[in-house]
């Protein structure tokens, strides 16, 4: 009976083994298709759209301005030479002085041409004395004709001596008038207000010998003369915008132009235009023009290099946008635009000037446009991004 038993406990024994190993495979199936249920559960969640700063344009009247350079020039700039020969007796100024007009600068032996000048007084005075003398003598041997107690040979005698008479005292009269304008040669007189340079020639010294000796130069600052030119392009533009505006060439003539130096900031010198040529330089394609502009503290010496503008006309509504929000590929210039669906979009538009840290932009932009000013490199066109709408500060026009 015992050895019967014993075969069954086996069996009893290793069905629960099989019972356990069975569980612990249903245990491990049912942790899997947990596992798995969760994996299905975890989907992708993309990424916020990154956060731009954008702006609308800044509107305010914009003056367009026609830009150059050029260089000063004195309006007046001559040459004292010494007219009469004789030594230098003396120089009556101080080198690089300013002087007025009449101003006496140099001395050149005066008393020989005064003496010359005194001479020709006397021989004018001799012959007017002839002249009155050879009328006398006409008016009687006249009445002696008319009596026939002469001859009407002496009359014609008498006629010719009195003619002779008076062409003798104009020629003493311009005899004087010469030595009078060599004696006031012998002062050499500033011809108009500026500034001498230093004197070429010393006391003492001989000079107008052969030909006119240079004493010195004399340069009017006050007004001063600004050159430049203009290229075809902006005359032709220049010449359209007058006709829209019903502007004369005199009228172009006086418009207000504005200077600056190389160390200066902005434009603090202000003048008007005086001329422009009648032709273009072929050689250059440019239009030679001048300006003219008061220089009363001599801030401006012939010959400097300047900056120019001249105002042509103004934009009431013009729209700006900060610099730095311009970007440029082969196509030109371009901003970055948020539309209504937050979607960038690159926009291509045609810049004008930069005053302060804002361009003007000429066409290509709406007022109510958002631009993006800070997180261009976040910005892709075509994708949408996260607008922060900020205010550009409308700074005043800045004088370049």
């Amino acid at each position: 009976m015992k050895a019967s038993r014993s075969p069954a406990r086996l069996r009893s024994h290793g069905t629960a083994a099989e019972r356990g190993a069975a569980v612990c495979r249903a245990a491990f199936a049912l942790g899997a298709m947990g596992i798995l249920s969760a994996c299905e559960q975890n989907t992708f969640v993309p990424p916020p759209a990154p956060k731009v700063e954008v702006a609308v344009p800044v509107q305010r009247p914009f003056t367009r301005y026609l830009e150059a350079t050029g260089n000063t020039a004195a309006i007046k700039n001559v040459d004292l030479v010494a007219r009469v020969q004789g030594f230098l007796q003396s120089i009556n100024y101080k080198d690089g002085a300013f002087v007025k007009e009449g101003t006496s600068l140099f001395t050149i032996e005066p008393d020989t041409y005064k003496l010359k000048l005194e001479q020709a007084q006397a021989a004018e005075s001799g012959a007017q004395a002839s002249v009155r003398q050879a009328e006398a003598d006409f008016k009687r041997q006249q009445e002696l004709v008319q009596r026939q107690a002469v001859s009407q040979a002496t009359l014609d005698t008498s006629t010719s001596t009195r003619d002779n008479a008076q062409a003798n005292l104009l020629q003493a009269q311009v005899n004087t008038k010469i030595a009078a304008v060599n004696y006031g040669y012998t002062n050499v007189v500033a011809p108009f207000d500026g500034v001498v340079s230093a004197h070429l020639v010393s006391v003492g010294e001989l000079v107008g010998a052969s030909s006119p000796t240079q004493l010195a130069t004399i340069v009017a600052l006050d007004p001063i003369y600004v050159n430049f030119n203009v290229n075809e392009q902006d005359v032709l533009r220049i010449r359209e915008e007058a006709r829209r505006r019903g502007m004369t060439p005199d009228d172009l003539r006086q418009l207000p132009i504005e200077v600056g130096l190389q160390t200066e900031t902005g434009f603090p010198h202000k003048g008007k235009l005086d001329y422009a040529a009648a032709t273009l330089n072929q050689s250059t394609g440019t239009l030679p023009v001048r300006g003219v502009l008061p220089n009363a503290d001599r801030a401006l010496l012939p010959g400097f290099f300047v900056r120019i503008r001249v105002p042509m006309d103004q934009v009431q509504n013009a729209l700006f946008v900060p610099d730095v929000a311009l970007g440029s590929d082969q196509a030109g210039r371009y901003v970055l635009v948020v539309n209504g669906e937050n979607i960038v979009e690159q926009r291509k538009v045609r810049v004008g000037p930069l005053e302060g840290e804002l361009r003007v932009i000429e066409e290509g932009l709406k007022v109510d446009d958002r631009i993006i000013t800070v997180g261009l490199l976040r910005a892709i066109p075509g994708q949408k991004v996260d607008p922060q709408l900020r205010t550009v500060e409308a700074q005043p026009a800045s004088a370049k």
